[in-house]
C-alpha cells in the first residue's frame, strides 16, 4: 500500500499473450479447486485479441486474488466461475470485463461498502479460520484503479459473491513479448534437455508446490519439496553432490526466507554449492528485489505466476552455462 501511495508502484506497459495470461491462470486456481474438491470453470464469451498491451502480471495477481478468496470461502460443493468478455474496442484500445463468481458464504450487503478497506474483514473469526489480514482487496482495488479501471461485488450471505473488474488495455496486431533479457535474464537456451532433470522446490504453501511440481512433471522433470528456506539448505546439505540440477526458490517463508537461504547454500563446502542454479521465484517483480536475489547468489528471478515456458528457457539457459 505504501507503493502505491507514494507513487512508487509503475504500471508496464508491455505487449503479452492473452492466450497464456488465461492459460495461467486457470492451471493456478483450478489446482486449488482441484484439491479442494470444487468445481471450476473458465468461460469466454465473444472474441478476444490473441494478445494485449499491458501490465499483465499485475492484472493478473488481481484475478488470482479475486478467484482464490473464492475458493478460501468456497464450501464443497461449491462451483467458482471466471468469464471474460471484450466488451467494447477502438483500433488502439480494447476493454476488457473479468467477472468472478463462486457459491461461497457470501457477504452481507451493509459489509460490502467496506470491503475494499485495509485490514477489514466481515468477521474476526475468519482471520483463524481462513487465514489472512484483510489487506489483499485493499490492494487489489488500488491496482484496478492504477489501471484505469473499475472493480464492482455483488454479494448475499449463504448465496456466495460476484466480483466484475473491467479494465482497458492497449491493443496490438504483432506479439512481440519482451524477452527474458528485457527483465534482467539472459536470452533462451534451446539447448540443453530438462528432460529427467530432478529440481528441489523451496515453498511454503504446499499447493503452489504440487502446481510447480506438475508443471515440471508435464515437462519430464522430477522434484522434492522443502516447505522452508531452513529445510531447502538440509535437503541440498544432505543430498550426494549432483543430486538436484537446479533450485526453485520462493523468497517469503516461515523459518528461513529465500535469500538467507541462497546464502547459506552457497557457503556450504560441497564442489556443487557455489555453481547449482539457483532461479527465485517471487509475486515481487520490483528492481530493488531482483537486485536483492542476485546479491544473495541466485542467477535468475522469474515472477509469479510461473511462465512455465521462460522457466524452462531460464532453466536451459543456467544448465548449459554450468557444462
Amino acid at each position: 500500500m505504501s507503493r502505491i501511495e507514494s507513487g512508487r508502484m509503475v504500471l508496464k506497459e508491455e505487449p503479452f499473450s492473452f492466450r497464456d495470461f488465461l492459460e495461467q491462470i486457470s492451471i493456478i486456481v483450478g489446482g486449488q479447486c482441484k484439491d479442494k474438491g470444487l468445481r471450476f470453470e473458465c468461460k469466454e464469451i465473444g472474441i478476444l485479441d490473441d494478445a494485449f498491451v499491458g501490465d499483465d502480471l499485475k492484472l493478473k495477481q488481481v484475478i488470482i486474488n479475486i478467484l482464490g478468496n473464492s475458493v478460501k470461502f468456497t464450501d464443497v460443493p461449491g462451483v467458482i466461475t471466471f468469464t471474460v468478455e471484450q466488451i467494447a474496442a477502438t483500433e488502439d484500445q480494447a476493454t476488457l470485463r473479468f467477472t468472478m463468481e463462486d457459491t461461497g458464504i457470501g457477504m452481507d450487503k451493509e459489509f460490502i461498502p467496506k470491503l475494499f478497506e485495509a485490514f477489514s474483514q466481515e468477521n474476526t473469526s475468519n482471520t483463524n479460520q481462513y487465514g489472512g489480514i484483510g489487506l489483499g482487496m485493499a490492494i487489489t482495488k488500488s491496482i484496478v484503479e492504477m489501471m484505469g479501471g473499475e472493480i464492482e461485488v455483488e454479494s448475499e450471505k449463504g448465496l456466495g459473491t460476484t466480483f466484475t473488474v473491467s479494465v482497458t488495455l492497449g491493443r496490438t496486431r504483432e506479439l512481440e513479448v519482451p524477452s527474458a533479457a528485457a527483465e534482467g535474464e539472459a536470452a533462451p537456451a534451446e539447448s540443453a534437455s530438462l528432460e529427467g532433470r530432478h529440481m528441489l522446490i523451496a515453498e511454503d504453501q504446499e499447493m503452489n508446490a504440487e502446481v510447480l511440481a506438475d508443471l515440471l512433471e508435464i515437462e519430464d522433470m522430477t522434484s522434492e519439496w522443502a516447505e522452508n528456506g531452513q529445510r531447502a539448505v538440509e535437503m541440498f546439505e544432505q543430498s550426494e553432490a549432483g543430486h538436484f540440477d537446479a533450485i526453485l526458490m520462493d523468497m517469503r517463508m516461515p523459518v528461513m526466507d529465500g535469500l538467507t537461504a541462497a546464502r547459506e547454500i552457497r557457503k556450504l563446502d560441497r564442489a556443487d554449492a557455489a555453481t547449482v542454479p539457483i532461479i527465485a521465484l517471487t509475486a515481487n517483480a520490483f528492481e530493488e528485489d531482483v537486485k536483492q536475489c542476485f546479491q544473495a547468489g541466485m542467477n535468475a528471478h522469474l515472477s509469479k505466476p510461473v511462465d512455465i515456458d521462460l522457466l524452462k528457457d531460464t532453466l536451459a539457459r543456467l544448465l548449459e552455462a554450468r557444462r
